[in-house]
């Protein structure tokens, strides 16, 4: 699995430019280099191995993120990975999406989350932030909630008293980044799904 998170190849899935950008796919993370491999940025590496996957690159500045313009699922799709730090990621989807004029029911946002064992991803239609930052921005921007979204997960605390930013902003371990990478197939499989409009197929498949 070394070769997974290699730098991007410089290319693009050709596109049939007649049909609008409907849908925005959004991973979640932190733009320095030294965030990389961090349980925070569980959303860029998912959008990352998606990318790698399908054969395209995600490079293109835009929207104060890395974008790419793909078809994805069936449909014409946004990849976006926010460059604006993840406690402000709601600036960037907010300006694509008023760009595009895209409803919240169209952005699919993939992101790490403490509640589920590493190896875990959950399906939600919508809800709350669940105290997720990133979401939170994301929330109060598009003044909704009703956006779709994949959960990654990335283990508990391992101690109660631990302070939560270093969790998070720590790396994964050896063992945890092949669980990991194992469950972003799943998450490319369920991102097309949802895309494509199957959104209770892909939670009951995929959701556990």
């Amino acid at each position: 699995m070394a070769d997974i998170f290699d730098l991007f190849k410089k290319i693009e899935t050709p596109r049939a430019d007649a049909a609008p950008v409907t849908h925005i796919i959004a991973g979640l993370g932190n733009p320095d280099e030294k965030y990389r491999f961090t349980r925070h940025n569980a959303g860029f590496l998912a959008v990352e191995y998606i990318s790698q996957k399908t054969g395209f690159a995600v490079n293109r500045s835009k929207f104060k993120s890395l974008v790419a313009d793909v078809t994805f699922g069936g449909k014409r799709c946004l990849f976006m990975m926010p460059q604006t730090y993840m406690n402000n990621s709601g600036e960037a989807l907010r300006e694509a999406a008023e760009f595009y004029k895209i409803p919240a029911e169209n952005i699919l946002v993939i992101y790490d989350d403490i509640s589920l064992d590493v190896g875990v991803m959950r399906i939600r239609r919508k809800g709350s932030d669940g105290g997720h930052n990133g979401i939170k921005s994301i929330i109060y921007h598009l003044q909704s909630d009703n956006f779709p979204r994949i959960k990654v997960g990335i283990g508990k605390k391992p101690h109660p008293e631990m302070d939560l930013a270093d969790w998070v902003l720590g790396s994964f371990s050896a063992a945890d980044k092949e669980k990991l990478f194992a469950l972003f197939e799943n998450v490319k499989d369920a991102a097309q799904m949802i895309t494509d409009g199957k959104i209770d197929a892909a939670m009951n498949k995929f959701s556990k």
